[in-house]
């Protein structure tokens, strides 16, 4: 399937999209498997289709983006921003735990009081036990002291989940590790081989939305028929482009969430925005299933964390990025083919 749409004459149509993708990819955060059909087990898009001129642009603009990102951060207007945002932030820096279990012990209301899901609205189940189990999880917010069960009960709702859709289906929730390890964390005030409570929420966050932007590049054909019913999704460009810049820009988000202070916070903040513009478009159901993750981007973007900047530091953001691009398509495709005995060309 084809959306027709205006196409602009190269190069200028893969910077436009670039650049608009901003303001468009908060319709494309929509999870595609709340509200589309979708084949797990059917074959991806060839790395001859998505490995295109397209995608080499769009990857080299990221690159640049990340490079200027950390030169601006050096800057006299970087200092000004990050002070800033340390004044703007301020409560949600001082009250981050309690945004966490507030936020999260609602989603888990939300999720006892409808029925039949697991962990987020394409996870279905029959079991009548599980929604009494989310209910316990919420309470278990309620105290410093319960958050280890909680965390518990998060796992083992992910483990039913992986039980009941596979392993590669679950790839796209390392949220919810992360968010059970920041609870255990949390509760014991430790932190985990260096790394605080919310550096693992924020790792675990970058990895979950870098393996969404490949199932993007992966599978652009599910989001065809959200560009139906919401046309101006794609901002007037052709689907298969704007899925490709759209997966480009979340990558390259995820990514920045790993990186220096003031561009995993500006990252943070971009991505909170994307979030929560798709739920003006699609309701509740995208509300309640994202919010965990919106309060992840808020308590990032608040995190008032220095780390001096060194020219290795700018040097390898760039070196980082290919990596991190390659190893996730090459995972991606290569779980996929392991699993279901696909062909990655």
């Amino acid at each position: 399937m084809r959306i027709a749409s205006a196409r602009l004459p190269r190069p200028a149509s893969w910077t436009a999209a670039a650049c608009l993708s901003f303001a468009g990819v908060g319709s494309a955060q929509a999870h595609v498997k709340w509200f589309c059909a979708y084949d797990v087990v059917g074959a991806p898009r060839g790395l001859e289709t998505v490995l295109c001129a397209d995608f080499e642009k769009l990857a080299a603009l990221s690159i640049l983006a990340l490079v200027v990102g950390g030169l601006f951060e050096g800057t006299v207007l970087g200092a000004a921003m990050t002070r800033s945002l340390d004044r703007v932030t301020g409560w949600a820096r001082t009250n981050t735990e309690l945004m966490f279990r507030a936020v999260c012990g609602g989603f888990f209301v939300a999720l006892w009081s409808v029925g039949g899901i697991i962990l987020t609205p394409e996870l279905t189940t029959t079991n009548p036990a599980l929604p009494w189990l989310q209910l316990a999880i919420a309470v278990g917010f309620l105290w410093r002291a319960t958050l280890p069960f909680s965390a518990a009960g998060i796992v083992a709702l992910f483990a039913i989940a992986a039980s009941q859709y596979g392993a590669f289906h679950l790839a796209d929730y390392p949220i919810f590790l992360g968010l059970a390890a920041y609870l255990v964390l949390t509760a014991f005030q430790r932190d985990l081989f260096g790394l605080r409570p919310l550096d693992v929420v924020r790792y675990a966050a970058a990895i979950t939305l870098m393996w969404a932007s490949v199932e993007k590049w992966a599978y652009p054909q599910w989001s065809f028929p959200l560009f139906v019913e919401h046309p101006a999704m794609t901002l007037g460009f052709d689907g298969e482009y704007f899925m490709k810049a759209a997966g480009a820009v979340e990558f390259v988000l995820a990514f920045a969430l790993v990186c220096t202070p003031l561009v995993r916070r500006i990252a943070a903040i971009l991505l909170a925005a994307a979030f929560v513009s798709a739920i003006f478009e699609f309701g509740k159901i995208d509300a309640i299933g994202h919010a965990p993750i919106i309060v992840a981007m808020v308590a990032i973007a608040a995190d008032d964390v220095a780390v001096p900047q060194r020219l290795r530091t700018l040097v390898m953001m760039p070196m980082g990025y290919a990596t991190a691009l390659a190893c996730f398509i090459g995972l991606y495709y290569g779980a996929h083919a392991a699993l279901y005995g696909s062909m990655a060309l």
